[in-house]
């Protein structure tokens, strides 16, 4: 029986088809994935069901019955809820005020928080998400925050999950935990819905998983049926290659020398211990580390964008006092850039046009200004060169920023970057959030980067990522530099040294 079913639905925004003719059927208690593109309309199709957006054409079907959903109360009415890749919680409230919001059922607030307490305790026991209900949600880590929106879609009575991108931010730890909590859901008669890019975790989790390509269902298959290359095939319609080819570096002269360098977070907390590092022209140096142990602060206090208590730093040979807040245009102007780990926050201004946001951090170079003047000619002919260089899609300079997939905005901001041919990179979470095909190409471009001789300074959660790009790596533990490797050093090796096992235990 299915869960729910999706017959011809289609869906535009103006001239542009974002879903069409799709057909989509979802067994009752399976984990379905749903694998595409950055573009190819997965987003557009969740919304669909969610509420946020209607069909042009087509119906939607629950528990074998039509089902008109025209917002997401309708959605939550049918069973269905949604954990998104961008949480929706109020960080000053607590987790029982973040899961009743919306749903009070009792005039009087304080026995309506009481009910709802009680009954997240339960769902925590029952589904194995243990979590504090009195607890500030903007003082969670990430990890118990997605629990806090997967307790609140249960709380809803949502028998069909949706997860839009899941472990996006989340340790390989907390990765395997919310694997855990599915099954178990599973098991319990859930039907979980899980979008993803990570091939990987398709093949670990899913029953089934289906295709779409450029607004298109193109394939369902069986999870224990496929394969991560054919997945990857019926996504971009061509062969993928999943390994990076690269030569290897022929390093040069040092770009970036780091000496002592400590930096402590918000709360005053060093998250950077007494680091140093040389990074070379023509290699990229990785740092591996589960997140939150210092690889955030360390780019963010070399990028100038967060002061470090003590340590020096030499850009090109030129010596800078890290210990106040720097200049990022002044650091630019010396030839370093950075693609920052939180696009959202740090690279893009997501109200602004995909034009602004190509050229902005270098819109007072010559070329872009006019005076005072910003020459929006010039801007928009530049964006055009980098939308159709590095495939951003829609290709539309002047569509708002907002409305572009993650894993567009992510090339965006590495179009701006790296076309300014800088000769210092620093690359904070590069494919965070991006499909296959674009983690190929993405690739491919960084490597040709340190083949025209510029220095890299890596820093990716993803170990895979790592060990294939990287031609030193550096293994960050609560702060600290505790290990280097070689390229392709071995998974084991590196996993317990980002563990905090020590030199000696990782070499026995």
């Amino acid at each position: 029986m299915a869960a729910i079913e999706l017959i011809g639905i289609s869906k535009s925004f103006g001239s542009v088809a974002a879903n069409r003719d799709i057909h989509l059927r979802v067994e009752k208690g399976t984990i379905h994935g749903i694998v595409g593109e950055n573009g190819a309309g997965k987003s557009t199709l969740m919304s669909i069901i969610y509420g946020f957006y209607q069909a042009d054409e087509g119906e939607i079907r629950v528990d074998e019955r039509p089902v008109a959903i025209r917002g997401t109360g309708e959605a939550i009415a049918a069973g269905i809820g949604m954990v998104h890749q961008h949480f929706m919680l109020i960080d000053n409230f607590t987790v029982v005020e973040n899961v009743m919001l919306g749903a009070e059922k009792s005039a009087f607030l304080s026995s309506g928080i009481a009910r709802v307490r009680g009954e997240l305790k339960r769902l925590s026991r029952e589904h194995g998400l243990d979590v504090d209900p009195d607890a500030i949600v903007g003082e969670l880590p990430v990890g118990l925050q997605q629990r806090v929106e997967i307790l609140k879609s249960l709380y809803r009575g949502a028998d069909i999950l949706i997860l839009d991108e899941p472990t996006g931010v989340l340790t390989p730890a907390e990765a395997d935990h919310l694997f855990a909590v599915l099954r178990q859901l599973r098991a319990e008669g859930k039907t979980i819905i899980l979008i993803t890019h990570k091939l990987r975790e398709i093949l670990a989790v899913t029953d089934s998983v289906s295709v779409m390509r450029r607004g298109e269902m193109v394939a369902t298959r069986e999870t224990a049926k496929t394969n991560s290359a054919e997945l990857a095939e019926l996504m971009v319609g061509r062969r993928v290659l999943l390994s990076v080819d690269k030569t290897p570096a022929v390093p040069a002269e040092t770009r970036l020398s780091v000496r002592g360098l400590t930096v402590r977070d918000g709360r005053g907390v060093a998250m950077a211990k007494d680091v140093s590092l040389d990074i070379r022209a023509g290699e990229i140096v990785g740092i591996a580390g589960v997140a939150g142990n210092g690889q955030s602060e360390l780019l963010e206090a070399i990028a100038g964008l967060r002061p470090a208590e003590r340590g020096t730093i030499e850009l090109c040979g030129e010596r800078l006092d890290p210990s106040r807040e720097g200049d990022p245009a002044a650091l630019r102007a010396r030839g370093l850039a950075h693609v920052p780990e939180d696009r959202h926050s740090m690279g893009l201004v997501l109200s602004f046009e995909e034009n602004e946001n190509a050229v902005l951090g270098y819109h007072r170079e010559k070329g872009f200004a006019k005076g005072l003047f910003l020459d929006r000619d010039a801007m928009r002919r530049d964006a055009r060169e980098k939308i159709e260089a590095y495939d951003i899609r829609p290709p539309d300079c002047r569509l708002k920023t907002a409305n572009f997939s993650g894993g567009n905005q992510q090339k965006i901001v590495l179009a701006r970057e790296m076309e300014r041919r800088p000769k210092v990179l620093l690359i904070g979470q590069p494919t965070r959030g991006v499909d296959v095909g674009a983690i190929e190409f993405i690739h491919r471009r960084i490597v040709d980067m340190r083949d025209a001789g510029c220095a890299i300074l890596l820093v990716s959660v993803e170990l895979d990522e790592i060990r294939a790009l990287s031609d030193r790596i550096l293994v960050m533990f609560d702060g600290e530099i505790v290990g280097e490797r070689a390229a392709g050093a071995d998974e084991g090796d590196l996993g317990l040294l980002m563990a905090g096992a020590g030199e000696a235990q990782a070499a026995a």
